[in-house]
């Protein structure tokens, strides 16, 4: 099999953000649908790409589903070869269970249709984690911080972006972002604070800035974190959890899965500081 530039950036894609399904690499890449759909048959075939076995499982209630693909062993090769780096590569295949990879595609979802929103409008800029130079480089990006008690906790974002745009002057601004994939199976509030819950992540982000880690350890001046997920009655039940916390309600933005159909940038986002709905750009919530 000779490898096109199309194969290359099919394979960049999926390495970026582990699992895509075919619908969309043909939306982010554009161009023919059926020439692509044939080269990621030719790519699998020939062992540069996986799909997960796990998703037989997903997508067992029956239709007509598009296909998940991971990386490979051998893709990841590829690019290692081409870029004259090591290429982090954490298994595409048989190794992925059925929770990991309905959480890993909402992920991809909600990433897809951000820079799908920013590719039509032209003025925004996505940065994914492997543009931004954080610390870890392209290695998953995670902290500590010191919760009430001096007790440490981890913070372990399922990904980090930032969107760049001109500002009034017409400078550069650039706001990161902490992305919550949330597929409802993790309890919102617990008696016990040390057990994990959705409040106690939220408590992690509050410590985060009023501690100003995000400044010190990752070099980032100003965030929000962005919650999607899995239906009205749990992003008021978030948005319940939120309204506990003391301060930095306004860092938190909450939407159920249906915002992927929206326009991200427009107000379909509910702030935890306030009853009104907000866009993701809207900074003085």
């Amino acid at each position: 099999m000779r490898i096109t530039p199309r194969d290359r950036e099919i394979i960049r894609l999926i390495h970026r953000h582990r699992f895509l399904r075919s619908s969309h690499i043909t939306d982010l890449l554009g161009g023919s649908q059926q020439q692509i759909l044939r080269r990621l048959q030719l790519l699998y075939q020939h062992s540069y790409l996986e799909r997960p076995r796990a998703q037989l499982e997903y997508f067992g209630a029956g239709g007509s589903c598009p296909i998940v693909y991971g990386m490979s062993k051998k893709g990841a090769q590829l690019l290692q070869k081409e870029n004259g780096s090591a290429v982090s590569w954490g298994g595409g295949g048989d190794d992925v269970g059925q929770i990991f990879l309905e959480h890993a595609i909402l992920v991809s979802d909600v990433m897809v249709a951000i820079e799908l929103a920013c590719q039509k409008r032209g003025d925004i800029r996505l940065l994914y984690e492997d543009e931004l130079a954080l610390p870890n480089g392209r290695s998953q990006v995670q902290w500590q911080v010191k919760l009430l008690g001096g007790v440490e906790h981890g913070v372990v974002p399922d990904r980090v972006f930032a969107l760049e745009y001109a500002g009034e002057k017409g400078e550069t601004e650039r706001v990161y972002y902490f992305l919550e994939a949330d597929r409802g199976t993790m309890p919102v509030v617990r008696t016990n604070p040390d057990q994990t819950s959705f409040q106690r992540k939220l408590l992690a982000y509050e410590a985060t800035w009023a501690q100003k880690v995000h400044q010190r350890k990752l070099g980032i001046n100003r965030f929000r974190v962005l919650t999607v997920t899995t239906s009205e009655e749990r992003v008021k039940s978030l948005i319940d959890a939120c309204s506990r916390l003391k301060r930095g309600h306004g860092l938190f933005l909450f939407a159920d899965r249906a915002v992927l159909e929206k326009d991200p940038f427009s107000p379909v986002w509910q702030c935890g500081k306030s009853i009104q709905m907000s866009a993701l750009l809207d900074l003085d919530k």
